[in-house]
Parts: structure tokens; C-alpha cells; sequence
């Protein structure tokens, strides 16, 4: 009859266990420290509706940042990483082979008068040929998020930026002489204790698209950190009744990446949005005076997507960022095709199906099934378990490791940091009998 606490493990099995989780997430964070990860392997093969166009995609993460284009087969038609961090990428209208692409790169102390800097850059790239230029750069003290995500073209000369940096802004800039033509301010409609950390990453405003709405220019603004994708009208501001989310209410959007409109002659008004943190992508449809939820896809190797895009042909093009693809589905939730993009893609488009969602029809209007889940069919060992992982707790231990981290090197990592405080804990309670008994 048991008289105390008792162990449910042999303490030495359950020690041998935390050494050996922990040698693993060593070894694996030792072979992406010292292999470069390949962004050049081969495509996985398609289902039928494959894939026959050139891909490209910006990537933030793992390994070096890069830009890097595919070709229908599979293999790369171009690469960039001569920056640290890539983010939004756009056709460019100087040609069918360009686009134009946004990143960012450490500036020396020197350079940047006793501070260390981020310089922020937008480029203009033909991938046939390798040359480019360009289009504007900005560099500023690295203070909290200073990343500029997104960069949407209004004309040939002026371009509306997503300012990450505070005081968190969306502007147009005129790149022949470096006005600016009008900002809105977050600040206008939103208190410092709504979002992040205030101010160095209060509203991690990742997205910006020049709209029009009932006949008037409008703005669309992804405010990450405050769960919403909002509108705002130059010269009034912002339209509160046409706000998609709510700060805090994760059910609608939590963290959400590069929301795209749908206008109402293609069946909208429509938002497709990457619902990052839900590991989702959604739509919400405009019906009368609010937004109801249209359509939501999910599997089981989805985690943490950035992107999504519908496309002319009806499929929805997505970035898994920490599943290490990009994927194509179907109105009726299949997946189209697969490839494999090194961990941390953040953007992606599709050459000649037009910018983002530019040529795609709403989810109402191709009557898509809403998927959930599908077969495990697309899920290695390796990203079923980093599938496990609830996505802010992997992103948060992203951020905290190594940028050549990979997302199952986190996944470890945690395994590891578990089962050591399990231990620990086991250890502890067993030395608290111990001290009892005597």
C-alpha cells in the first residue's frame, strides 16, 4: 500500500529520454547550422492540373532570405539573396518576365552614423536576364519591427507603402522626388494599448491594396498585431463599418498576412486573408453591413500561412510558411499541385494570372467547399510534428532562435525543453519525499 508520492516512470528511463530529445534538437539545429538549405530540390510531382507556370516566391526565414522563381518543372529560373529578408514581390508593368519585390538588409553602425540600421528596398528584377534596378530604398535605425513589408504600385511614379516602423503608417511616396503625397496615420483610430508593444511592434501593419469601393479610392490595411484588416478613404479616414475583426477576438482573425480584395464585379465584395496564427486561410463575403465567413481551408500540414491568391482558373494559390510549400486548391478543397519553398515564404505569385487576386472570383461566386481536414497525404514525420505545435508558440521560438533555424528545429527544440521540465519536475517531486521521510 503506497504511503507517499509515487514515481509512474523509472526516473533513469525518463532522464535518458530528456538527454536523448535534447541531442536531437542539437543535431538538428548543428545540421542547419552548417548546411545550407537546398532551394534549388526538386519540385514534388503534380496531381492532374499541375502547375504550368513560372512561380515566385520572397522568403523570410530559414537559411538566407531570398527571392527565387520556378519554373513549371521544378527547377529555379532565378535567385536573389543577396539581402537578409524578403518580403512582398508584384509583377512589374515594365514586363511579363519582371517583378518587383520588397527586402531588407543590415546597414553598418558606420554607415548609418553610430547606429545600426535597416535599409529597406524596393527592386525592380527581369528573371530572364538577371538585370534590374532600383526603385526606392529607405534606411532607419532598427528599433522594434522596421521591415517594410508591403509596397502596392499606384502609377508609374508613386507607390503606397505599408510603414511597419512607428508611427506605423500607410503613405504614398513619389519616387522622382521623394514627397509624400498623403499618410494616414494608425494612430488616427487606435489607442497604444490595443495590438503589440507600443511602439516598437504595435501594429505590425504587413499589407496594403489601393481598393475602390462604391466608386471611391480606398485603401485596405492589414493591422497584424490588432486582428484586422481595415479601410480607409484618403481625405476622411478610416470606415469603422467596413473593419473585418476585432482586437483579441481570435475567432474572426488572429495575425492574419496579405489580405486580399475581391471586388463586386468578380462576386465580392470579398477579403481573402491568411489566417496565420489560426493556421487557415478564410474569406469573408460583404453581406450588407457586415462580414460573414464564405469559406475556410485547412489540412493537417498547414502551419502558418502568409499568403493566399486566387487565381482566373478558380484554384486559391497558398504559402504554407512553416510547411515548407506552396500549394494550389481546388473549389472543392483539393489540392491542384505541391512545391516544396524553403521554410518561411511569405509571398507568392503565379506569372500571367495578373497581381495577388487581381483576375479571381469570390468563394461564393464558385461555390468552394469549406475543408478542414484532409488525408494525411501531404505530412512527413517531420512536419506532422511541427504540425503539433500550436503556431505562436513555434513562431515565438523562431524568433528567438537563429535565422537559419527551421521550423522542426523549434519543434525540438520544445520537445526537448518539455521533457527536461518533466523531468525536473519529477526530480524535484521525488526529493520533496524524500525530505518528508526523514
Amino acid at each position: 500500500m503506497s504511503d507517499g508520492f509515487r514515481v509512474p516512470l523509472d526516473r533513469r528511463h525518463l532522464r535518458g529520454l530528456a538527454l536523448a530529445v535534447c541531442l536531437l534538437a542539437v543535431a538538428s539545429l548543428a545540421a542547419s547550422a552548417v548546411t545550407e538549405r537546398d532551394t534549388a530540390r526538386a519540385a514534388t510531382a503534380p496531381t492532374d492540373g499541375g502547375l504550368d507556370r513560372t512561380l515566385v516566391a520572397a522568403v523570410d526565414g530559414t537559411g538566407p532570405g531570398q527571392i527565387v522563381a520556378y519554373r513549371p518543372n521544378g527547377s529555379v529560373a532565378y535567385r536573389n539573396e543577396s539581402l537578409t529578408l524578403y518580403h512582398d514581390v508584384d509583377p512589374s508593368p515594365a514586363g511579363e518576365r519582371t517583378v518587383e519585390f520588397v527586402a531588407s538588409d543590415v546597414v553598418d553602425e558606420e554607415t548609418c552614423g553610430g547606429e545600426e540600421c535597416l535599409r529597406n528596398v524596393v527592386r525592380r528584377v527581369n528573371l530572364s536576364t538577371g538585370a534590374g534596378d532600383v526603385v526606392h530604398e529607405w534606411s532607419r535605425p532598427r528599433n522594434g519591427s522596421t521591415q517594410i513589408h508591403d509596397v502596392d504600385r499606384v502609377n508609374e511614379s508613386v507607390l503606397l507603402v505599408a510603414d511597419i516602423n512607428y508611427p506605423d503608417r500607410v503613405y504614398m511616396l513619389d519616387t522622382r522626388t521623394d514627397e509624400v503625397l498623403w499618410e494616414w496615420r494608425v494612430s488616427a483610430a487606435y489607442e497604444p494599448d490595443s495590438g503589440g508593444a507600443y511602439p516598437s511592434d504595435w501594429t505590425h501593419l504587413n499589407d496594403v491594396e489601393w481598393v475602390e469601393i462604391d466608386g471611391r479610392e480606398v485603401v485596405m490595411v492589414s493591422l497584424r498585431n490588432q486582428d484586422q484588416v481595415v479601410f480607409v478613404e484618403p481625405g476622411r479616414g478610416l470606415l469603422e463599418d467596413w473593419t473585418l475583426g476585432e482586437d483579441g477576438d481570435h475567432d474572426t482573425l488572429y495575425e492574419q498576412h496579405n489580405p486580399d480584395y475581391i471586388p463586386p464585379e468578380r462576386g465580392g465584395p470579398a477579403v481573402l486573408v491568411a489566417d496565420s496564427e489560426n493556421n487557415r486561410v478564410v474569406e469573408y463575403q460583404r453581406e450588407g453591413d457586415r462580414w460573414v465567413e464564405s469559406w475556410t481551408w485547412t489540412d493537417e500540414r498547414l502551419q502558418w500561412p502568409r499568403d493566399a491568391d486566387r487565381l482566373p482558373n478558380g484554384t486559391t494559390v497558398i504559402v504554407d510558411s512553416h510547411g515548407e510549400r506552396v500549394l494550389a486548391v481546388r473549389p472543392n478543397g483539393s489540392v491542384a499541385w505541391s512545391r516544396p519553398v524553403p521554410a518561411g515564404g511569405y509571398d507568392v505569385e503565379v506569372l500571367g494570372t495578373g497581381e495577388e487576386s487581381a483576375g479571381g472570383a469570390s468563394a461564393a461566386r464558385l461555390d468552394y467547399e469549406s475543408e478542414r481536414a484532409s488525408p494525411f497525404d501531404d505530412v512527413d514525420p517531420g512536419h506532422w510534428l511541427v504540425a503539433t505545435v500550436p503556431p505562436l508558440l513555434l513562431h515565438g521560438t523562431l524568433f528567438a532562435l537563429p535565422t537559419w533555424a527551421s521550423p522542426l528545429d523549434a519543434a525540438l527544440v520544445l520537445a526537448a525543453a518539455t521533457a527536461v521540465a518533466v523531468w525536473l519536475a519529477i526530480e524535484s517531486a521525488v526529493a520533496v519525499r524524500h525530505r518528508r521521510r526523514q
